[in-house]
């Protein structure tokens, strides 16, 4: 899971700190490595490392990103290592000069960079599928062969892209010259939207991968990129749109509603903030459905995620919420990072209980999710420690129990604490009291009652239904042996330099 932000300005003035304050605000969606790219006088300038936005950024970098088009991104690792090698956006040289970043994952990278060697002779400098995308789409217009690009040679090479590639892709690029273009995959898995602002030389148009990137630059939403739409700002500041894939149908991924996305967040016309309250409903149905007779005394949230839903479900089960835990705002998200041991690390360093609204009470925790178990059996633990009589544990998600393909850090089906586990066991192994879990149906009703016209939902972590229908028991066999953590950590300790990139200068 990675944010992409794109920006073209009509007044001729540097967008770079736009983009910069853009990705702060998509900070949550990648913590690994920050970039933005701009174009000026027809060259490309760029600066990208490991770290967060405001440590990868200086006021020296953002001096020399000159220029009024740019594109940004921040990164979460799931294909390939990490690494400055890794930090995009990439760009290739021909044709014209294109520069792209791309959240998701695409499913059949490896053929693809077969067949970008083998056949259309081009080099890839790491093992990066958002390298493939660029490549794939840098050789689509290629072949067109036109000095100057119109809108309909663009939108040709995403229909390309649409037929070559699958899985998951959000996608922002620039062509020297030429302007900028923005395309998602049929399925919409990996969320996309539009904003424009007027400004005295015209009006300037905004890509990002969440509503809150042109909320906090001043942007007007004008709407979602539609799965297999393609989007192009060509060098007159002129707005293009076009349905660039032959069978589109909206299945975006549900993920985003239970964890990544912001809850003052807009997708696909659904509110991040709404799901979630509705999420935290569902459950206390459940929850009253199963014990009415509960001895709930207390709800307590899991920060930060988790905080609407049981909000919501303390409200409706007529029970005090309390914020039992507090966050450590400088300690990253536990979810994405890496490895096991690390994670486990950062919980402790990450939340600290307050002894006062756990000691001698039967405490309800609510969670967003429970993928790996360790930061559940962890929390579980600093509740007991701190006076609680009994630890109850509620997931606003079903049960994790398939790896995803999709973009996030799921490889392995043997990490995933309820991969052939009961609701009693995973209960068991995390060391609470009871647990409760969304059911699948609501999790789904709680987001589509925000918009009827989705069709329905990416589910596959919950129920292994993977709906770009080209992955199989080999290709998740492939998967967890190359990026389980095991495989990670071996990766790492084999190359620890990162495989920085040939023959690229980064500005430092």
């Amino acid at each position: 899971m990675c944010g992409l932000v794109g920006l073209v300005s009509r007044d001729n003035v540097n967008v770079a700190p736009e983009i910069y304050d853009a990705l702060t605000v998509l900070q949550h969606r990648g913590q690994d490595a920050a970039g933005i790219m701009t174009c000026s006088r027809g060259k490309f300038n760029q600066r990208k490392s490991e770290g967060l936005v405001r440590d990868v950024f200086r006021q020296q970098h953002m001096q020399r990103l000159e220029g009024s088009m740019g594109i940004g991104h921040v990164r979460y690792p799931t294909a390939g290592s990490s690494g400055p090698a890794l930090a995009q956006p990439f760009y290739v040289n021909s044709p014209y000069g294109i520069a792209l970043a791309h959240n998701g994952n695409l499913t059949n990278s490896a053929a693809l960079t077969r067949a970008l060697f083998e056949s259309e002779l081009r080099h890839l400098n790491t093992d990066s599928d958002s390298e493939v995308l660029l490549n794939i789409f840098a050789y689509e217009l290629q072949r067109l062969g036109k000095l100057k690009p119109q809108p309909s040679d663009i939108f040709a090479a995403v229909n390309s892209v649409h037929r070559r590639c699958r899985g998951a892709y959000a996608a922002v690029a620039m062509l020297v010259n030429h302007g900028m273009v923005a395309f998602r995959d049929p399925y919409g898995i990996r969320p996309l939207v539009i904003g424009y602002r007027d400004s005295p030389g015209g009006r300037d148009y905004l890509v990002a991968s969440e509503s809150v990137a042109l909320d906090v630059v001043g942007f007007t939403l004008i709407d979602d990129v539609a799965p297999g739409e393609a989007v192009f700002v060509d060098g007159d500041g002129v707005l293009h749109r076009q349905q660039c894939a032959e069978n589109p149908e909206l299945r975006p991924c549900i993920f985003e509603h239970v964890y990544f996305a912001r809850p003052d967040s807009m997708i696909d016309r659904i509110s991040v903030y709404k799901t979630r309250m509705r999420q935290g409903s569902a459950l206390a149905s459940k929850i009253q459905r199963e014990r009415p007779q509960h001895d709930i005394d207390v709800v307590i949230p899991i920060p930060d995620t988790s905080r609407t839903a049981g909000q919501s479900l303390a409200h409706d089960l007529g029970i005090k919420f309390r914020e039992g835990f507090i966050k450590n705002r400088y300690i990253g998200r536990t979810f994405i990072m890496p490895g096991q041991r690390q994670r486990r690390k950062s919980v402790r360093q990450k939340l600290n209980p307050i002894r006062l609204e756990f000691e001698g009470k039967n405490v309800m925790l609510v969670d967003d999710s429970i993928v790996r178990g360790t930061t559940s059996r962890e929390i579980i633990q600093m509740a007991r420690d701190a006076g609680a009589a009994r630890v109850y544990v509620a997931s606003a998600a079903p049960p994790v129990r398939y790896p995803n393909v999709y973009g996030i850090d799921m490889p392995s089906a043997a990490e995933l604490i309820a991969h052939g586990r009961t609701v009693d066991e995973v209960c068991a192994a995390i060391g609470a009291d009871w647990l409760v879990y969304q059911d699948l149906d609501d999790l789904v009703r709680c987001s589509q009652e925000g918009n009827s016209n989705v069709s329905g939902f990416d589910c596959s972590v919950f129920d292994g239904k993977y709906i770009t229908g080209d992955v199989d028991a080999g290709y998740l066999r492939d998967l967890d042996v190359a990026r389980n953590d095991e495989a990670r950590a071996q990766q790492d300790a084999n190359d620890p330099a990162h495989g920085a990139v040939v023959g690229i200068h980064n500005d430092r």
